[in-house]
């Protein structure tokens, strides 16, 4: 019966949002080194409308982070993955009890890292295939973020994964393929508005062909850079807004060392939130 009500109560807050039909934007935990409550406030306080972090297991931590974002009226997404250092089959059966988990805490959607560029073809099918079955049993969405190091690590083979299954869904983080392809992806577009098609979260961080971070997305040098990205971006909120959907953008610069640093000292070269403030800015400026 409570599993029942999460479920009644999922579904009548996302039609909501859906009417509502804006663009809600989420701040990433990674590289906050502060309580769960001063991160939780910080982004409230500085414009976000909910939080994205790593699903957690201890019950505890459970019940903190649930109760202070009903206090703070924030949305979560978690994030949960698969761990790549294991073998398949270790791998599978950890990751259906760690998104089984993570469905029962009722977040509006999960972000999934998920199996590994070292798995085969089928191997990483069967990851994509459970969450695919526990999203309609939970009736939560699942997003498999592009990534380094996952299934999903190239534009290329990516597309021969959504061409295989009609039910996989994507979170669109640009720069790790800005840098696994060296390119800023100018003369991609045919494989790109697959790709668009598929994705219904965003992971906005600006990479470039060197690299999954620029050193700081203010600076002039990296203007025509950073238009390429929201340019993407935008062409994803648009499709998303089509089919009478929330869209959702995660804004994720990270800290070192994805933040390029200073030699020696390991200074980073600029502000990790202040790059994440940036974003979002430029975002609700160009995003209407």
């Amino acid at each position: 019966m409570k599993k029942l009500i999460l479920i009644i109560l999922s579904f009548v807050c996302t039609t909501e949002t859906i009417a509502q039909n804006k663009v809600l934007y989420f701040q990433t935990s990674w590289g906050f080194e502060g309580t769960p409550e001063a991160f939780i406030k910080k982004a409230k306080a500085s414009g976000y409308d909910g939080i994205e972090i790593w699903s957690p297991t201890d019950k505890k931590e459970q019940i903190q982070i649930s109760k202070l974002l009903k206090e703070q009226n924030m949305k979560v997404i978690y994030l949960c993955g698969s761990d790549p250092k294991l073998s398949f089959e270790k791998s599978l059966v950890a990751y259906k009890k760690y998104l089984k988990n993570t469905f029962e805490l009722n977040p509006i959607a999960i972000n999934s890292h998920t199996g590994s560029d070292f798995y085969s073809f089928s191997q990483n099918m069967a990851f994509i295939e459970e969450a695919t079955k526990l999203s309609k049993q939970y009736k939560i969405p699942v997003y498999h973020e592009t990534h380094r190091g996952r299934f999903s690590y190239s534009l290329p083979k990516t597309i021969e994964y959504i061409e295989k299954n009609k039910d996989l869904v994507l979170t669109l983080d640009i720069s790790h393929w800005m840098v696994v392809h060296e390119s800023l992806l100018l003369k991609r577009t045919d494989l790109l508005e697959k790709i668009i098609e598929r994705s219904n979260h965003i992971h906005a961080r600006v990479g470039f062909e060197e690299g999954p971070q620029v050193n700081d997305p203010s600076a002039p040098e990296w203007k025509s850079v950073v238009k390429r990205h929201t340019d993407i971006w935008s062409s994803v909120v648009k499709k998303i807004t089509s089919n009478n959907k929330t869209p959702t953008i995660t804004t994720e610069f990270g800290p070192p060392n994805y933040m390029p640093t200073l030699p020696i000292t390991q200074e980073p070269l600029s502000d990790q939130w202040k790059s994440n403030l940036y974003i979002m800015k430029i975002l609700k400026k160009k995003i209407k």
